[in-house]
C-alpha cells in the first residue's frame, strides 16, 4: 500500500525522523490558514498524489506570503497532474501539503528497502540527492553506497555510523554526522515497526536553521506491505481509494489479486506462478496480457464469477484466457463460476479456456453443456495461440 507524502512525514516524524513543519490542505482557504500558522519567510506548496516527478508537472510551487500560498494552492488543487509516473492521463489533485521551505546546503539520497535477492533489509544512499536515483545508478554507480542489515541483529549503531560517514564525505558537513546517525536509526525503526517495503528520502538535506546546520527528511515516500496491515489499523486507515485503480481496489476487497496492464487479452488463473507463466506465453505468441488475476487456491464460485466480471469490465479486453490447474481449486468450481458470470454479463469477446487437474472432465462437461461461445484448449501453448488469434483476428 502506498501513502501520501504528508502521511509519510507524519509516520516518520512519530519515530523521531526530523522533518520541517507542514500540514495538508484541501481548499485554498485552508492552505492560507496553514501558512499563517507556520509564519515563515518562504513556503512550498506540494500536490499530494501517489506519483513522483510532481515538480516537473507543475505540482510543486514556492510562495512568499499566505496570500500567495492561497493563490498557488488554488492553481494546483483540482488540476489533472501529469508526471512521468502517472502516465498521460495524470491524476486529480485533491490535497496539497503546505510546508516551510528549507535553505538547502546539500542534498543526499537515502532509502531503506527489502533486497529480495538476499532477503535482507538494505540501506542505500548517495551524495547525488534530489535527482532520479536510477540515472545516478546507471551513469555513476560508484556514487551509490549500500549496507545490508542482518535480520538476527538489526541495524547496529556501528553500521549506522559507518554508513553516515560514507554518505557524508565533505569535511564541511562532518559536524552533522551524529544527527545523521540518529536519523538513520529512526528511519530503520520506522521501517521495521510499520512493516514497510520501502522508505525513500529524496532529498535528505542539510539545511541551515538559526545559523546552525541540521539534517532533514525533506521529501519522503513510504510503501507498506499489504499483508501486514491487519497489524496496523491506524496505517490501513491512511489508504486513499482515489489513488488506486477502481478495479484493483474492488478485487482486493474481494480477496482477489488483480493488476491492470496495458494489453488486450484478459487472464484468469489460479496461482501466481501459473499466472506469470500464462502472461509470458501470451507474449511469446505475440499477444499482450490485459491484466494479472489470481483467483487463489480456494476461491468460491462467487469469487470466480466476480473475477470474471472484473476482466470483462475492462473495455480494452478483446479476448479472455482462463487457465486453471485444478488442485485445491477444482475445475468444476471454475466452470460453474464462468457460466454464472457469463449469465450475468453479456459476453461480447471470445473466450478460451484451458482446464487441467481435479475434476477436469466434469469442468469441461459443464462448459460444453452451457450456451457459451467458448474454445476449449488441451494445453497452455494451444490456449495462448487461440487467445492471441481471437484478440487479433486476421
Amino acid at each position: 500500500m502506498n501513502i501520501h507524502e504528508y502521511q509519510a512525514r507524519q509516520l516518520l516524524e512519530s519515530y523521531g525522523v526530523n522533518v520541517l513543519p507542514g500540514k495538508v490542505a484541501e481548499t485554498p482557504e485552508e492552505a492560507e490558514a496553514i501558512a499563517q500558522e507556520l509564519n515563515c519567510p518562504t513556503y512550498v506548496i506540494k500536490a499530494q498524489i501517489h506519483a513522483g516527478g510532481r515538480g516537473k508537472g507543475g505540482g510543486v510551487k514556492l510562495a512568499n506570503s499566505p496570500a500567495e500560498v492561497k493563490q498557488r494552492a488554488e492553481a494546483i488543487l483540482g488540476m489533472q497532474l501529469v508526471t512521468p509516473q502517472t502516465g498521460p492521463e495524470g491524476k486529480l489533485v485533491r490535497k496539497v501539503l503546505i510546508a516551510e521551505a528549507a535553505e538547502i546546503e546539500k542534498e543526499f539520497y537515502l532509502a531503506i528497502l527489502l533486497d529480495r535477492e538476499t532477503s535482507q533489509i538494505t540501506l542505500i544512499g548517495s551524495e547525488e540527492g534530489g535527482v532520479n536515483i536510477e540515472e545516478v545508478a546507471a551513469q555513476t554507480p560508484e556514487k551509490i553506497i549500500s549496507t545490508q542489515v542482518h535480520p538476527a541483529f538489526g541495524l547496529t549503531e556501528f553500521q549506522a555510523r559507518e554508513f553516515a560517514y560514507k554518505l557524508i564525505t565533505d569535511p564541511a558537513y562532518r559536524s552533522i554526522i551524529p544527527k545523521a546517525i540518529e536519523l538513520i536509526i529512526s528511519l530503520y525503526n520506522a521501517f521495521t515497526a510499520c512493516d514497510c517495503s520501502l522508505v525513500e528520502i529524496n532529498p535528505l538535506t542539510i539545511v541551515t536553521t538559526d545559523d546552525e546546520l541540521d539534517i532533514v527528511a525533506l521529501d519522503s515516500k513510504v510503501n507498506l506491505d499489504d499483508n501486514s496491515l491487519w497489524r496496523h489499523p491506524d496505517i490501513a486507515a491512511m489508504r486513499d481509494p482515489h489513488e488506486e485503480d477502481p478495479s484493483e481496489l474492488e478485487a482486493s476487497e474481494s480477496g482477489l489479486s488483480y493488476i491492470r496492464l496495458d494489453g488486450d487479452i484478459g487472464c484468469m488463473v489460479n496461482g501466481a506462478g501459473l499466472a506469470m507463466a500464462t502472461m509470458d506465453i501470451i507474449k511469446q505468441n505475440g499477444g499482450e496480457p490485459a491484466n494479472f488475476l489470481d483467483v487463489g487456491g480456494g476461491a468460491s464460485v462467487e469469487a470466480v464469477a466476480h473475477a470474471f466480471r472484473l476482466i470483462l469490465a475492462d473495455k480494452s479486453v478483446k479476448a479472455v484466457l482462463v487457465n486453471i490447474f485444478g488442485g485445491i481449486m477444482k475445475c468444476d468450481t471454475i466452470a460453474n463460476g464462468i457460466v454464472d458470470a457469463a449469465k450475468q454479463i453479456e459476453l461480447t469477446v471470445p473466450l478460451v479456456i484451458r482446464l487441467e487437474g481435479t475434476n477436469v472432465e466434469l469442468g469441461k462437461q459443464i462448459i460444453a453443456e452451457s450456451d457459451l461461445n467458448v474454445q476449449l484448449a488441451d494445453g497452455l501453448s494451444e490456449a495462448a495461440e487461440l487467445a492471441v488469434a481471437a484478440a487479433n483476428p486476421a
